[in-house]
Parts: structure tokens; sequence; C-alpha cells
């Protein structure tokens, strides 16, 4: 009887060890979805595709943000309109 219970206790102690671990691992995991200090951050769109990505990944230039170097470069603004009426 008492193998029975040293082996039921070693069984726990190794199943809180692994969910402790896993629990440890999966908080240190931010999926890019926060920042270091554990806050949300901002997300921006792309001028060129649209594409929405978090602001510290992006481009910025003339006020407005780009997914990549080569999107910042190929960005043409809208022509403007001259409609008077």
């Amino acid at each position: 009887m008492s193998r029975l219970l040293f082996f039921a206790a070693v069984v726990a102690a190794v199943y809180l060890l692994l969910n402790s671990y896993r629990n440890r691992a999966a908080g240190e995991k931010t999926h890019g979805r926060e920042t270091k200090s554990g806050q949300a951050e901002n997300m921006v769109r792309c001028a060129y595709c649209g594409v929405h990505l978090p602001k510290s990944e992006s481009v910025m230039a003339e006020d407005k943000y780009f997914c990549s170097d080569a999107h910042r470069r190929a960005y043409q603004p809208p022509p403007a309109s001259n409609d008077v009426g």
C-alpha cells in the first residue's frame, strides 16, 4: 500500500512540474501582440497595400505608415481632384 501512495505522489509531482513549466513557457510568448512591458501595441495600416501591422514594425515616411521599405518607395499618393463644382 505504501508503494502505491509513493507512486501516486511521484506522478502528482511530475504532473505539477510539467504543468508549471508549460504555463511559464506560454507566459513568455507574446505572439507579437504585446510589447515587452505587457501593454498592447497600436496597429497601423500600410498606405500602399492596406495590411495592418504593429506600429513598431512599420516604416514611416511623410506621416504615413508602410509595412516595408519597398512599399514606402513604391507609394505614390493618389492624384488630387481638381473638380470645381
